[in-house]
């Protein structure tokens, strides 16, 4: 059996490393330059449509912690694809890894994008991704596709712009960020973050498209700087409902006075501070990594020929991090993901005062029945510091309570 990493942190993070595979595949459009593909923003991570050996479009995950192509197994085998041996699946959390197969002879296209393909490489189980992002998954893809293009992604726009990586030439506002490439080939920046009270910190951290959160700082790091030592200072709380491929992933929920990528200076990012003794985040190569809610501050082009990410600050670059925090943990399920149960509660937040437990079901918000929301639209909702009337559904019982999200950290 092989063992290749990979993080499959749903609803916070998705990416962060599969090896990947050697392989040949035809070159890409040269001439309609750029070329743009929609994407959807699901619970903070970008979805975009691909075709697997001539499927109807199928939903994968862009994830830039991730390597080659990697499909759901359960799709793999609807479609009937070959798959042989054994891959181990590892990544944050400290449980043991998952197993997967190789996918021989399967090949993923982009609608709308001439000329471009690329072999399947994994078929992994992928647990909880669908129901993280509150819509239908089949896969995830990454750096193999990445590198055949200089990609833009305009998270204003909700689309990606596919330029031509030999011809593209930049005369943009933007700034120029060196990129190196880890082991597995992922991108990682030179960034700056300083603790609430503390000194900057310099260290190399994952750019994790993967990843819906802003800041995860690494336990290595936190455990030699103290970081979660000082209450009084560093006001944290625990995080809740995350998973890893290698199983719940452990840490509190906090601040920091600033990171800064560049001359990009980004105040009071929410942060996630690693406890894992295991998996990807106790990793003490990198400092951390960065995630969407610091990347959609931008309009960046991932340029990785030359070694470089270009950011452009966007409208949001100012906007405070300000959420209001539930308590709640919960995932989307049922066919159409439209049935929201809670999976954790924060001890001595909104959701533990408003009587909410591990098992409940959310049948309606103010009168209006939950399945009228997306997983994203509730998560959104509550983090906003207003009051909501639930009703929820535990066991055979009915019962109606207030809750009211409010900023914890």
């Amino acid at each position: 059996m092989t063992s290749r990493p990979i993080a499959a942190i749903v609803p916070i993070f998705i990416g962060a490393s599969l090896a990947a595979a050697v392989a040949v595949w035809p070159a890409p459009i040269a001439a309609q330059q750029p070329i743009t593909v929609p994407f959807e923003y699901a619970n903070r991570h970008l979805v975009v449509q691909a075709s697997v050996s001539g499927s109807q479009p199928l939903p994968f995950v862009l994830d830039t912690g991730a390597g080659s192509a990697i499909i759901k197994l359960e799709r793999a085998r609807a479609l009937g694809l070959e798959l042989y041996g054994t891959v181990g699946v590892g990544g944050a959390g400290s449980g043991r890894a998952s197993t997967g197969s190789q996918v021989r002879g399967a090949s993923w296209t982009m609608p709308g994008v001439p000329r471009f393909s690329q072999p399947v490489t994994f078929a992994l189980p992928l647990a909880g991704l669908a129901s993280g992002l509150g819509r239908d998954a089949d896969g995830i893809i990454g750096s193999e596709f990445i590198k055949q293009f200089v990609v833009e992604i305009d998270y204003e726009a909700s689309h990606l712009r596919l330029h031509d990586k030999g011809s593209f030439r930049y005369a943009g506002p933007g700034e120029s960020v060196p990129l190196q490439f880890n082991s597995d080939g992922h991108p990682t920046i030179e960034a700056i973050v300083t603790p609430l009270g503390g000194a900057p910190i310099a260290g190399r951290f994952l750019f994790d498209t993967g990843s819906g959160g802003a800041v995860v700082l690494h336990t290595p790091l936190v455990t030699r700087h103290r970081l979660l030592d000082d209450s009084a200072t560093n006001q944290t709380i625990r995080l809740i409902g995350a998973q890893g491929a290698g199983g719940s992933i452990a840490g509190r929920i906090g601040r920091l006075a600033e990171i800064r990528i560049g001359a990009f200076r980004i105040a009071k990012p929410i942060t996630m501070f690693s406890q894992d003794q295991a998996g990807s985040f106790a990793n003490a190569d990198l400092a951390g990594n960065i995630g969407n809610q610091i990347a959609s501050r931008f309009r960046i082009f991932l340029d990785y020929g030359r070694r470089r990410m270009i950011l452009e600050s966007s409208p949001t670059f100012a906007e405070p991090f300000d959420r209001a925090f539930s308590g709640l943990a919960f995932r989307a399920e049922g066919a159409d993901y439209r049935t929201f149960r809670i999976r954790d509660v924060l001890e001595r937040s909104p959701a533990s005062e408003a009587g909410l437990q591990p098992g409940d079901v959310i049948a309606e918000v103010d009168g209006k029945p939950a399945s009228a929301f997306t997983l994203t639209a509730l998560i959104e909702m509550f983090e906003r510091p207003v009051a909501y009337v639930l009703t929820v559904r535990r066991g055979e019982q009915t019962l109606t309570t207030t809750l009211t999200p409010r900023k914890m950290v």
